[in-house]
């Protein structure tokens, strides 16, 4: 597998239920897997089922009685709501246990060399859930695990996160907020749910200015996101010097995306995903971890999606 681009899915993510109207919905991977073009990437990629995370490694961010009480939400018949937006049903913590083990073994396979790099397509996604909190479709938070992981499992120091999701990581933020050892980017359009990820949002205490929050416009296209990337991202990347790169990779900052106001084509991604390969090539060796957070026009995240492996990939 080595010099490939990991591609981490498993078919149970499709068993999180949260209703037939709900943009979160099973759909989006079907959709994914349907319409990806494997055989266009030639070698390039290899494609991995993973193994759950163990609820162990979720107290790595979240505490004990959060994961329990997730869980027994879970366990009750039918669908329950752990927020207005955030719709659980009996399947949904084994595949956010999945999601999360898909992270923690890309993590694993890319820092012994066995893969270059690697995108998880995964669901729930996780950037909305705080260490106490689930909210915004999001369950348990597997970036900001898989960080924590890095650092106390594999020894890294520094981890980096870039979250490109149209709506602001506030889980991610909350959970590093006063960390001087993890760097939290975040591009997002503002005003938008969740109403956090101000510019004056910087961090506190020994965090103070290890995070980076840059608000952008309704409207904001490609070539915005280009230049506050190489303006704002990679300048304040390169100073922290990671030596690990995660990805909150959501595409829901595409021109269909029905919950939001962007103007990001799949060029545009493809573009943001170079950089972000050469950002880690610079800095860390080449380590670089990417998992879907939002997207949720099927035929917008799906040309992302594929624009995002294809640049991954490329030699």
């Amino acid at each position: 597998m080595k010099n490939k681009t990991g591609f981490f899915f498993h078919k149970d993510y499709l068993l999180h239920d949260t209703g037939s109207s709900h943009p979160e919905r099973p759909e989006r991977l079907m959709a994914l897997m349907e319409n990806l073009n494997f055989n266009a990437f030639g070698d390039r990629v290899e494609r991995i089922t993973p193994e759950p995370a163990l609820a162990l490694t979720l107290e790595l961010v979240h505490p004990k009685s959060h994961i329990d009480y997730v869980r027994n939400a879970c366990r009750s018949n039918g669908s329950s709501r752990l927020d207005p937006d955030t719709v659980v049903s009996s399947d949904s913590f084994n595949a956010s246990l999945l999601a999360t083990g898909a992270i923690i073994e890309g993590c694993e396979l890319v820092t012994t060399g066995a893969l270059k790099n690697a995108f998880c397509a995964i669901r729930p996604p996780g950037h909305h859930a705080e260490p106490k909190r689930a909210m915004g479709f999001c369950l348990f938070n597997h970036v900001a695990v898989a960080a924590r992981w890095l650092q106390e499992k594999r020894s890294f120091k520094k981890i980096a996160i870039i979250d490109w999701d149209v709506h602001h990581g506030n889980g991610s933020q909350a959970a590093f907020y006063d960390d001087p050892t993890v760097l939290y980017i975040s591009m997002h359009e503002a005003p938008l749910y969740p109403g956090t990820g101000g510019s004056d949002e910087t961090g506190v205490g020994e965090g103070l200015g290890t995070t980076l929050n840059i608000p952008l416009k309704s409207g904001s296209d490609d070539e915005v996101y280009l230049a506050a990337f190489a303006e704002q991202v990679e300048t304040k990347t390169l100073d922290f010097e990671p030596d690990f790169l995660l990805i909150s990779a959501g595409f829901d900052a595409h021109y269909l995306d029905p919950l939001a106001n962007m103007k990001v084509t799949e060029n545009g991604f493809a573009e943001l995903t170079k950089r972000a390969v050469h950002l880690a090539d610079t800095c860390c060796d080449g380590r670089l971890v990417s998992l879907l957070e939002g997207g949720y026009d099927l035929k917008g995240l799906s040309a992302s999606v594929e624009a995002h492996i294809d640049a991954l990939c490329a030699k």
